[in-house]
């Protein structure tokens, strides 16, 4: 900056906020920004009062696009100015976090491979979305398994995926859907007796199903209430009446194991 300075008096140099953007090929807007932000110091102004930016203020814009290039923050940026972090270590920490981004647009890269082969939900992990490609979900159980993809650990939801294909295979799948808000009692009881022998089997297979497994991000507790939310806010009340009917049903069978 001092050099800057100097050659700024003997030779006359003085540049306005528009033209020592142009010479750093970025905007006022940024100029102005990093003024405020403490990463370019505010240059002396001329008798009309005007902002008179020297050769150092140049050099130090280049040197801030040349860090925003290689994927420095402005936070950065200033760390390394006030010393606070060290170059090497700033270009390490960089390092790993690029390396973790570029795993992450691989893992999406991948998911948008699978999606253009075959045509899956997209709202939906990659291993839910393959287990629903097939099957003619409604559109209250997709909003469902988003939800439990917020809740669950990997293991649950590979056994949700791995069922998915068997559960929607039932015609009394079809039929919980279908089910009227207004149906009575023995239509309830019926269709409950109906689902039952679908859900043992899975239950049987997967057992992880049967309650939230210990991995679930925040906890049992947690995702089990998230999960009676969902349900209660998904489906109508006779649907929700059925489901209660066949808890029953499963619970009493595990009570006789």
């Amino acid at each position: 900056m001092g050099e800057g300075s100097k050659f700024q008096e003997v030779g006359g140099l003085g540049w306005s906020t528009r033209e020592v953007a142009e010479l750093a090929g970025t905007s006022l807007r940024a100029v102005r920004h990093y003024h405020e932000v403490g990463l370019l110091a505010e240059p002396e102004r001329k008798g009309n009062g005007y902002k008179s930016y020297g050769v150092g203020h140049l050099v130090r814009l280049l040197r801030i696009r040349r860090l925003i290039e290689l994927g420095f923050s402005l936070a950065q940026i200033g760390e390394m100015a006030a010393g606070e972090v060290r170059p090497t270590q700033a270009l390490r920490e960089l390092d790993a976090e690029l390396a973790a981004k570029i795993q992450r647009l691989q893992r999406v890269r991948d998911e948008l491979a699978l999606l253009m082969r075959r045509p899956t939900p997209t709202d939906l992990p990659a291993e839910l979305a393959a287990a629903a490609a097939g099957a003619d979900i409604p559109e209250a159980d997709r909003a469902f398994l988003v939800v439990l993809t917020r809740v669950l650990g990997p293991t649950t939801l590979h056994a949700y995926a791995d069922a998915m294909a068997a559960y929607y295979a039932s015609p009394a799948a079809a039929e919980f859907e279908r089910l009227p808000e207004d149906a009575d009692e023995r239509t309830r009881d019926e269709l409950a007796e109906r689902l039952v022998p679908a859900f043992r089997t899975l239950l049987a297979r997967y057992p992880q199903l049967q309650a939230p497994a210990p991995d679930a991000p925040r906890g049992v507790f947690f995702a089990g209430r998230i999960i009676t939310d969902a349900i209660n806010d998904l489906y109508h009340p006779a649907q929700i009446d059925v489901l209660r009917r066949m808890g029953k049903i499963l619970a009493f069978d595990f009570q006789h194991l």
